[in-house]
């Protein structure tokens, strides 16, 4: 027997690094650590505990299936409570999922379960924000973007002295602008859409997106299952603003060597250059 263990692939950025792992149908996470988030959990390697926040896509099995165990081992091993954010639709399931295993298990697991819909925000903390995103799945899907959010002086009150600006503040005026720049961006499975029309999401530095299929006798199997096919990809980035975007979910009906031949003839060369395989190691 041939035993191929699972290796993560990480890509690293200047703000923060990539940890993931993605194959069509067999399971998608991606581990953002300097954000303490996760999207996905796919089957929760052990990378993914020491994260505080899950951003679940979707219930698909491949997508879905560790968080039972991320919520166990989180707490076991850092007393903390691990929190999910994930489709509205999925909360009432999802605690009876977990209210049966903590049956089968003997033992109560903390967690908390927020339910999200389109246009929501969460505060992972003072400086980073998530917002939820509507995609467009076979089932109740989002897509998620972390935000960095600083707060700086407004432009009325340049020039004032440092003792003006607390007698401003003591008297209750605000005396600062909020500015949220656009770090990551999460599409999660999705058919075609534009999404170019959300700020978070078109000026991402970051963009991930699945692309599952890139054969052309697939082109029908992605609008059967609403996964994007390579052919939608000049669309879909054409007029998006990302210095980086990674393509994730990529079947294993067709090599990796080949879908970056069939990407190269379909994107124009100054987009391909910004264009990676989270999952291609050469």
């Amino acid at each position: 027997m041939k035993i191929c263990p699972c290796k993560l692939s990480e890509l690293k950025f200047n703000d923060f690094s990539l940890i993931g792992y993605s194959a069509a149908g067999e399971e998608t996470v991606v581990i953002v650590p300097e954000l303490d988030a996760v999207f996905d959990i796919g089957k929760c390697p052990k990378e993914a505990l020491n994260v505080n926040h899950v951003f679940l896509t979707h219930g698909h099995m491949d997508h879905a299936a560790g968080l039972p165990y991320y919520f166990a081992q989180h707490y076991f091993q850092s007393k903390k409570i691990g929190t999910a954010l994930v489709p509205k639709e999925l909360v009432e399931p999802l605690e009876e999922i977990l209210a049966l295993w903590q049956k089968v298990d003997g033992d109560i697991h903390p967690h908390s379960i927020i339910g999200m819909s389109n246009g929501d925000e969460f505060e992972i903390n003072k400086r980073l924000v998530a917002k939820a995103f509507s995609t467009n799945h076979n089932i109740p899907s989002l897509g998620y973007s972390i935000l960095e959010v600083r707060y700086k002086l407004a432009r009325q009150f340049y020039g004032k002295c440092k003792e003006e600006l607390l007698k401003l503040k003591s008297d209750g005026s605000n005396i600062t602008t909020k500015e949220e720049i656009p770090l990551i961006a999460y599409l999660g499975d999705t058919m075609l859409a534009d999404f170019s029309s959300l700020p978070h999401v078109a000026n991402a530095k970051v963009l991930i997106l699945e692309c599952t299929f890139f054969a052309e006798e697939h082109f029908e199997r992605s609008r059967k299952y609403k996964h994007t096919h390579v052919q939608d990809l000049p669309f879909i980035l054409s007029k998006m603003n990302n210095e980086h975007i990674i393509i994730s979910h990529v079947t294993k009906r067709i090599k990796l060597t080949e879908a970056k031949k069939i990407l190269a003839d379909t994107l124009s060369p100054d987009l391909l250059q910004r264009v990676y395989f989270l999952m291609d190691r050469l």
